[in-house]
Formats: structure tokens, sequence, C-alpha cells
């Protein structure tokens, strides 16, 4: 057994308060805390069971806006070392429910498709040059 369990995944955002919101507002997050830390505003949003810590600028930071995702002849990339996206199974009817998220204003890298049988996929773009995988099984 192993001695990790997963705590959370740690974004930088030129406006976390509008991130955090967003988070909230398109995909039914939840904000836990708000808090200052080393000069910086942090918000801990709770999504999909698991924790979002957006934080703000740093005095000496000089963050760089990360490529969108992109769609390639049969998947999708950032095309860039590191960290290409993070990704939540959706229970439900994924085409119905992006159309939701598109009605609210959410824009999408990479519109659903199935990516192998059985398997729906799209990438939504989220703040900050994130980009979220959403999936959902097609089987029955």
């Amino acid at each position: 057994m192993s001695q990790f369990t997963f705590d959370h995944i740690h974004l930088l955002s030129e406006d976390p308060v509008s991130a955090a919101n967003w988070y909230c507002d398109m995909l039914e997050g939840i904000i836990e805390k708000t808090e200052d830390i080393r000069d910086a505003p942090s918000i801990n949003v709770r999504l999909g069971g698991m924790q979002l810590i957006i934080r703000g600028k740093r005095s000496g930071e000089n963050p760089q806006h990360p490529s969108g995702i992109e769609h390639f002849d049969k998947f999708s990339s950032h095309n860039e070392w590191g960290v290409d996206h993070f990704a939540f199974t959706y229970n439900g009817d994924l085409q119905k429910y992006c159309e939701n998220l598109r009605e609210k204003g959410v824009r999408f890298n990479v519109e659903p498709w199935e990516f192998i049988p059985g398997f729906m996929i799209c990438y939504v773009a989220a703040p900050d040059g994130v980009s979220i995988e959403l999936i959902q099984s097609l089987a029955k």
C-alpha cells in the first residue's frame, strides 16, 4: 500500500478571484477558504472531490501564459513538456452537459468526440491557459 494520497492541484492565476469564481460558476466548485499566503491571494476550491488551490502572483515572479491545447489528427496535446491537463469523469450525457457549459460561455479547445471506442472526451479552456479534460464512458 502506498504512503501517498492525492492532496491538491496548485494553479497560478493572473486573477485568482475571477478564476475561482469561474470554477464555481461553470463547474460547480465550492470555495472553501480564501487567505493571503506570502503576500499573494490563495483560494481553495473543492471540485469533483479534489482541491484546487488558486493563487495570485507573488513579488518577484513573472509568470508566462501557457499555449492552449491543440487537436491533432488522432489526439490532443499542449505540445509542451510538463503538465498537459487534468481530467474529470462526467457521469451523464457529456454532449448535453457541454451544451449547457457553452450556454454559460465556456470555451472548448477540443469539442466532444469519441477518442477511443466507448469513450467521449473534450477539453475545456479554463482560466489562465488551464486545460480540463471531461470524459464520459459510453458503455451502458
